[in-house]
């Protein structure tokens, strides 16, 4: 059982770092597609395969694997609910999930033209899953409470 707890850890770690690669990487499509429309619009067809891809081809299996392997840890028992860390943590991967689908919707709404976000905005926004991660990896690792 020992074994197949490793390799569930493994399938976890190798998802969360493929999900938050893309996760860090998609706002700042989102800020070149933003700043460039005006001044290289040649561009915006390539910055859209390349945020296609990203979300579709990386992002999404990547977060969907994260949470098939985070699921079955959780099933191997490795989270004492009495403890306040893994709430933290449930809560903060359901934030991070939550980002990954305003992800998907700005990126629908650039393609449509309808993107409301000026290019601090995305900036900005690339914040969140770096401070949801700094959350997360407190709680798993320190577990402060």
């Amino acid at each position: 059982m020992f074994d197949l707890y490793l390799w569930l850890k493994a399938g976890h770690i190798v998802s969360v770092i493929a999900w938050m690669a893309g996760i860090f990487y998609l706002p700042r499509l989102f800020v070149y597609h933003t700043e460039k429309r005006g001044e290289v619009p040649e561009m915006l067809p390539v910055l859209e395969v390349m945020e296609r891809r990203l979300l579709h081809g990386i992002m999404t299996p990547a977060m969907i694997s994260t949470w098939v392997f985070g699921l079955a840890l959780v099933a191997q028992g490795v989270v004492d609910w009495g403890l306040v860390w893994g709430w933290v943590k449930a809560a903060s991967v359901i934030a991070m999930t939550w980002f990954h689908f305003w992800c998907a919707r700005h990126r629908k709404l650039l393609m449509d033209g309808d993107g409301t976000l000026s290019g601090r905005g995305y900036r900005m926004m690339n914040e969140v899953p770096t401070l949801l991660m700094l959350v997360i990896v407190i709680f798993v690792v320190v577990k402060p409470l």
